[in-house]
This record gives C-alpha cells, structure tokens and sequence, in this order.
C-alpha cells in the first residue's frame, strides 16, 4: 500500500495525460452543445434539453472529481489514481454506450432543419475525434503513473 508523499504530488507525464481527459470531459460537452444543434434547438423539447444539461454537467462533475483524485496529497496514491482514471474514463465510456440503446443516434438527423449540422450526418459517430483520444489518454496516463509510483 503506497500512500501518498509530497514526491508523489508533482506533475508527471501520467498526471499530465489524465487532467487533459478531465479537463476535455468537464469542458468538451460545453463547446459541443451550448449551441443551436443542442441546448437551444428549438425543435427539441424541454425533457431533451433537461438531459443534455445533465450530460453537460456530468462531465464537469467527473472532471472535478477526477483532478480532485489525481491530484489529491493524502491517502493511498495507488487508489488515488484508479478512482481518477476511472472518473476520467466514464463519461467516454457512457456515451459511446450510449449507441446501444434502441432509437438513439450520435449525430442529429438535420434534414429539414434550419440548423447547419450537415457535418454531423457524414459520420455515424462524430464524438469519437474526442472520446476515443482522451479514452487512450487516461489509459496512457494511468500506465505510466502506476509504474512511476511502483518504482517509488
């Protein structure tokens, strides 16, 4: 059980990797729906914009609490850095589940809309330039974090 040191709070490469993913999940949803395709869609109704804003808020909430877990400077670092890959690693994982369930669709069919998502229909999942990077990321960062703390 290695618990954490104030060595174990500098910045490093795995600490790096995994508070960019946190900070893409906390302000990746913002940039992707504050716009008319989304939040104020006018043809969505308001049941639709409640869930987006939950999404929305769920990865500020995830982000949060992964910088809180990467970072954090007491308990046992190795549990420190599994909760925060994992905080960081759920929003991505939820949405591209999200494709399984019946009826859903990762882009907005925009035909007969007055919205410009013509780029959206082109690609059968467009949050895959973003999920599958910072997915691979964290993967990345918890790799490396973990060999450094077991080399401590």
């Amino acid at each position: 059980m290695t618990m954490t040191t104030p060595a174990d709070r500098r910045f490093t490469a795995g600490r790096a990797l995994i508070s960019l993913a946190a900070l893409t999940t906390a302000v990746g949803p913002y940039i992707a729906d504050w716009n008319k395709t989304h939040i104020y869609n006018p043809t969505w109704p308001p049941h639709a914009k409640f869930h987006n804003a939950q999404t929305m808020s769920t990865g500020v909430a995830l982000g949060t609490l992964t910088i809180y877990n990467i970072w954090k400077s007491n308990g046992n670092a190795e549990h420190n850095l599994k909760n925060g890959a994992a905080a960081a690693s759920m929003y991505w994982l939820t949405q591209i589940s999200a494709l399984a369930y019946p009826g859903t669709s990762a882009a907005n069919d925009c035909e007969g809309e007055e919205t410009d998502c013509g780029h959206e229909k082109e690609r059968k999942f467009p949050q895959a330039v973003v999920a599958l990077p910072s997915l691979c990321a964290v993967a990345l960062g918890y790799l490396l974090e973990r060999r450094r703390l077991k080399h401590l």
